[in-house]
């Protein structure tokens, strides 16, 4: 049934059931009647139940014992957000729509996984989390879609925490690209330790494959987190990114010191110079995953991520 990962042709997952039901958290959150907290957090269970616990002790960060005073606070400070929200988010069925069609390919690929049957919004505090994974549901926070233009962020504390080459990304677009890539690393969590910078590379190639198959219609700059220049620039120096790797001997050092400055978030590759993009190791690794899938036309989805990464480099013979 399954198609081959190079296949050009996407797949029909139109007849696919998926049941997703959006509930919006927040509207029944910043409903609660503060001066009877605990009768409305009642309520509030009772309309999302198992949540609830979840944004009250995880992300809100509240105890039982200090409820009552710290959610009219959270109210309080983040009602100008809230009341912003339906403007933000007046799309946010073409965003529903999104997730849900990458779950269906998520369930043409890999059948056994088991969906989630919720896509549940929330505001959270900015220093929390934008999307989790909890019983049965993908969690969007809000707080980190806004736009990239939304004053928090730009502000002198909006900064400390995320800066621009950050900040710039906490659109509502990224929000389908985000959750599923939630379930990918639901499915494969993402193990480094110790590993050689290649096969660091080529594991997150991996991922960004997946994403291609499992996001058709998404654009390679959500999918990466690169600007559409910062991209340009990585295929048009493709040859000399990949030279620069094997003159300098780096494909085999796996100091995490070392690696962590091209494995990970950055406004830029600091080697690379200004135009480069941080984690400019994904790219690359994306690149010798294209090369051996080519070379391995029949291969599913499953196979590929389960496949050894140095394998995977060694037989792609990768040569921009």
């Amino acid at each position: 049934m399954l198609a081959a990962c190079s296949s050009k042709k996407t797949p029909d997952v139109s007849g696919i059931k998926v049941e997703l039901k959006t509930e919006r958290f927040e509207k029944d959150f910043f409903a609660v009647d503060t001066l009877h907290v605990k009768n409305s957090l009642t309520e509030l269970n009772r309309k999302h139940p198992g949540f609830t616990q979840d944004f009250l002790y995880n992300i809100l960060g509240t105890a039982p014992d200090s409820v009552e005073k710290d959610v009219p606070g959270f109210i309080r400070s983040y009602q100008s957000m809230n009341a912003l929200v339906p403007e933000k988010f007046r799309d946010f069925p073409k965003i529903e729509a999104a997730v849900k069609r990458g779950l269906q390919f998520v369930h043409y690929y890999f059948p056994a996984y088991r969906l989630p049957t919720r896509l549940i919004t929330f505001i959270g505090p900015i220093n929390s989390y934008g999307n989790i994974i909890t019983t049965n549901a993908l969690a969007v926070g809000l707080q980190l879609y806004m736009g990239s233009d939304y004053p928090l962020y730009l502000s002198s504390m909006g900064q400390q925490m995320y800066p621009t080459f950050i900040s710039r990304r906490f659109s509502p677009e990224y929000i389908p690209v985000n959750c599923i890539r939630n379930i990918v690393d639901d499915m494969y969590p993402l193990n480094n330790l110790n590993r050689p910078l290649v096969e660091q590379m080529v594991e997150s190639g991996k991922r960004l494959y997946l994403l291609d198959l499992l996001l058709p219609e998404a654009a390679d700059t959500l999918k990466t987190g690169y600007t559409q220049q910062q991209l340009d620039e990585c295929y048009a120096s493709e040859k000399n990114i990949w030279s620069f790797f094997v003159q300098n001997d780096m494909l085999y050092k796996n100091d995490p010191n070392f690696t962590r400055d091209y494995m990970s978030d950055g406004p830029s590759t600091q080697a690379l110079g200004d135009r480069s993009p941080g984690n400019i190791g994904q790219f690359v690794g994306w690149q010798i995953v294209k090369k051996w899938m080519a070379k391995n036309p029949g291969t599913t989805p499953l196979q590929l991520m389960e496949k050894n990464p140095k394998q995977i480099f060694e037989e792609a013979k990768y040569k921009p």
